[in-house]
């Protein structure tokens, strides 16, 4: 069958963007990844497009500024129909087809069915539940119609007064986001590898989204190559080229959150990569107090840090 699926397939410089990933539905789990971090990724992009919005941006501006991020790192299947997409105009009234459409997203479940099967697997994929539970929000118009009602509308005004920092740092928080979506789907893939013995190539998988999927994005060979040379299976956030990224971009990514926040705006994809990213470097979190809760009601028993053992017990008969 290779010859003719390749024959077919789409192709980068030559190379078909086809191959066999594995056994026992190992294909079918890798495209169900693909869609989730495609849920990621299309919702990082609308929580940009919404703080254009309380910007002042029109749509005609955001079709150029997103043209112009299709030809530098964010280039993209994506970000190039985005662009397209704030062109179009309804034959009908003269207007922007995108202000005509009800805010309502749809989905077929493929994106919820990957958050499922990270949390099965004990993987962290916060960007991509956070796309799911963002379109079931989205689909419950009247339920958010009573709310704005009920608590009154945020603000939603953001001030960019310097035009050009302001699109610049908008276009490095969403990189570092993409990164972020990316690095969990690749980690629930390589999750899945170890469970079930798939083996799967997490190189050549990236290498066959490169062109003819709606992810296929510029990075794809940086991750392709990042897991060819990894020592180990790591996080793609802590590899070359992506760890230098996410140094000079999460800065980007924490302003814009933050403004976002003050100003009533909703961004649970953008937040969930920072959150993401900020447990990713911390060394000792707060789980010591999770673990003592746990045992004072449960008596599950917790490590010690000045001990080896898994099954101590804090002195909590008594309180």
């Amino acid at each position: 069958m290779k010859p003719i699926f390749e024959s077919i397939s789409a192709k980068v410089d030559g190379v078909p963007c086809v191959t066999h990933i594995g056994p026992g539905g190992v294909g079918h789990f890798v495209k169900m990844v693909h869609n989730g971090i495609e849920y990621g990724d299309m919702q990082l992009i609308c929580e940009a497009y919404n703080i254009f919005k309380a910007a002042g941006f029109s749509n005609d501006e955001l079709a150029d500024i997103f043209a112009e991020w299709n030809e530098g790192e964010l280039e993209s299947f994506l970000i190039e129909i985005t662009a397209n997409i704030f062109k179009q105009k309804d034959p009908e009234t003269g207007k922007d087809i995108v202000d005509l459409i009800v805010d309502k997203a749809g989905q077929k479940g493929t994106g919820r069915w990957a958050a499922i099967e990270a949390q099965e697997l004990a993987v962290p994929a916060t960007v991509i539940e956070a796309a799911v539970a963002a379109r079931v929000q989205s689909s419950q118009k009247a339920e958010r119609v009573t709310g704005e009602a009920l608590f009154g509308a945020a603000a939603r005004r953001i001030d960019a007064a310097d035009h050009a920092a302001f699109v610049d740092r908008l276009e490095t928080a969403l990189l570092a986001g993409k990164i972020a979506a990316y690095a969990q789907g690749f980690a629930v893939m390589e999750a899945a590898s170890e469970r079930w013995d798939w083996r799967t190539p997490l190189e050549t998988v990236a290498r066959i989204w490169r062109a003819g999927c709606i992810i296929r994005s510029a990075f794809l060979d940086d991750i392709a190559i990042a897991y060819e040379t990894a020592d180990e299976a790591a996080n793609l956030m802590t590899v070359p080229p992506f760890d230098d990224h996410l140094r000079e971009s999460q800065a980007a990514l924490r302003a814009v959150v933050s403004d976002a926040v003050l100003a009533g705006i909703p961004v649970p994809a953008l937040s969930a990569a920072l959150a993401y990213f900020d447990m990713a470097r911390t060394a000792r979190t707060t789980a010591d107090l999770i673990q003592g809760q746990r045992d004072f009601f449960g008596a599950h028993g917790f490590e010690r840090t000045d001990r080896p053992g898994s099954d101590f017990h804090g002195p909590w008969s008594g309180t």
